[in-house]
């Protein structure tokens, strides 16, 4: 006989991952990772013995429960789970799969839906960060249909808007974890920053790129994945992450000027040793936020609107992200109010997914 577990499929912005109510796991760490690792099938580079994808975007893992703390709805423990290492990692946020928390939370009848609209307050137990959730609920159901597009996924659906509260230093403490706009970082100027994701943030042709190459071109670029490792290596104790060889933050981002019209800063980003099909939920706010520090690499590049309202578009490989930051730049130093976004998603299949015995 195979144990199984209770499991909902679900597309969260441009990722895709199994979300579990807390109540149907251990409550013991190791025990629920080496359920997380039988279900998602890993370590294995394709993932062919479970539910997961065989690539870091969809080899994810959301955790919901009723939240123990009164001012929030929702308690979101993400989980990014190793494909090819028995690893279950907990440090990050993932913005993609925290858009798919709500709707989950709705179905599973951990909040009651309005007719219309529902607000649902969501606390990522990873971060501790809080996200205003605003999910389509006509006739008091889920609505997934919708005209709401984002690049990266096909189709429309309906929008899913985040606003999140209190991002900044959420993983690594502060904002800036150095205290600097600006850093040498193995020879090259970075920014070390977290607002809602750690990322160092590069000019690409600080790195003798471009930072219009493909996805794929840069997939390939050995030298270039070697030389962003130093980096991220070397970063990792600045940013209070400690020796990060084996974890998933921080995460890299290549920037330059914008290429469309309208476009307010192009990137390429590391997740953190693929280059992303597109930029992370987390990643996108934080890169935005870089481009509004004077003198930082982002500034130097970035077309960055007037005004203290600020709607950035972040081009990456597969199309833009859309962007608002509330910025106050009545101080030494611009400080970011309120970041928002707009994202989708998707139930897939709502089931039980399979464990071999020993798992359990």
């Amino acid at each position: 006989m195979q144990d199984s577990i209770r499991c909902m499929m679900m597309r969260g912005g441009t990722s895709k991952g199994a979300y579990f109510l807390a109540d149907d796991l251990p409550s013991d760490v190791a025990a629920r990772d080496r359920i997380l690792l039988e279900a998602m099938g890993s370590p294995d580079p394709r993932q062919v013995d479970g539910i997961g994808g065989a690539h870091p975007l969809t080899s994810k893992v959301a955790i919901v429960s009723k939240s123990s703390d009164p001012a929030c709805d929702i308690d979101f423990l993400f989980c990014q789970v190793g494909i090819h290492e028995p690893m279950v990692d907990t440090t990050p946020n993932c913005g993609n799969i925290l858009a798919g928390v709500a709707p989950f939370a709705i179905e599973r009848g951990l909040i009651k839906p309005g007719n219309g609209e529902t607000r649902v307050k969501v606390k990522t137990i990873n971060t501790g960060t809080i996200a205003d959730i605003l999910v389509q609920t006509p006739g008091g159901q889920v609505a997934y249909g919708g005209d709401a597009r984002i690049d990266g996924v096909p189709g429309t659906a309906a929008p899913v808007a985040i606003d999140f509260l209190g991002a900044a230093g959420s993983v690594c403490g502060s904002l800036l974890p150095t205290g600097n706009a600006v850093d040498t970082v193995a020879g090259v100027e970075v920014t070390l920053i977290d607002n809602g994701m750690p990322v160092i943030v590069l000019r690409a042709d600080a790195v003798g790129r471009t930072g219009y190459e493909s996805r794929d071109q840069l997939d390939k670029d050995k030298e270039l994945k070697a030389r962003l490792e130093e980096i991220r290596l070397a970063a990792g104790p600045l940013m209070n992450l400690g020796n990060v060889t084996k974890k998933v933050v921080p995460k890299i981002a290549l920037v330059a000027p914008p290429q469309t019209e309208g476009g307010h800063l192009c990137t390429r980003s590391f997740i953190p040793h693929e280059c992303h099909a597109s930029i992370g939920v987390f990643a996108a706010v934080t890169v935005a936020t870089a481009c509004v520090l004077p003198g930082s690499p982002a500034a130097s590049v970035a077309k960055i609107p007037a005004g203290p309202v600020k709607v950035m578009s972040v081009e990456h490989p597969t199309g833009e992200f859309t962007v608002r930051l509330e910025v106050d730049e009545g101080g030494n130093q611009p400080v970011v109010q309120r970041a928002g976004l707009l994202r989708t998603a998707r139930a897939l299949f709502d089931g039980r997914v399979f464990l071999r015995s020993s798992a359990a």
